[in-house]
């Protein structure tokens, strides 16, 4: 059986999911999608903590669904911008999992992670797949995943 290990940038995807089609991504419906592919040996959602009620019990949620969720605090900085991404954790922790599965699933539209791909198909001869909302989706990341599933109606909540 195929292992497979899943990676989401979760304010990537909330915020393009809502700038397309002003509706939340399943991620119930992708886990069941992706089971279906093989072992999903590990999952990690990569968020932002704000404190928030109703973002925890998103996280917990994820949690129920399978992810191991990761969480960096909102930094407010004194000019008004904000901080927080988790493209490096990110990263670090693709990296690490790519020699022990066989595909590596990124939630995210980032161009950043065009390189990442790229490297981990080359070092580890591992498929890559991306989900990602298509016209806010990096063409450098589409180019750079052995198969991009696009997020259209059937992967939001109704």
């Amino acid at each position: 059986m195929k292992k497979i290990a899943i990676f989401a940038d979760v304010q990537n995807i909330y915020y393009t999911s809502r700038q397309a089609y002003g509706k939340q991504f399943n991620y119930r419906k992708l886990w069941k999608k992706i089971s279906q592919q093989g072992e999903i040996v590990c999952a990690y959602a990569y968020a932002i903590d704000r404190g928030d009620n109703q973002q925890q019990k998103f996280q917990e949620v994820l949690k129920h669904i399978g992810f191991e969720v990761k969480l960096k605090p909102y930094i407010q900085r004194s000019d008004g911008s904000a901080k927080g991404d988790w493209d490096v954790g990110l990263t670090i922790d693709v990296m690490e999992t790519a020699a022990e599965v066989d595909t590596v699933i990124l939630l995210t539209g980032d161009g950043d992670f065009a390189i990442l791909l790229n490297k981990v198909k080359q070092r580890f001869l591992v498929t890559t797949e991306a989900y990602g909302v298509p016209k806010l989706t990096a063409k450098a990341l589409i180019d750079a995943c052995t198969v991009f599933n696009p997020i259209d109606s059937d992967l939001l909540l109704p």
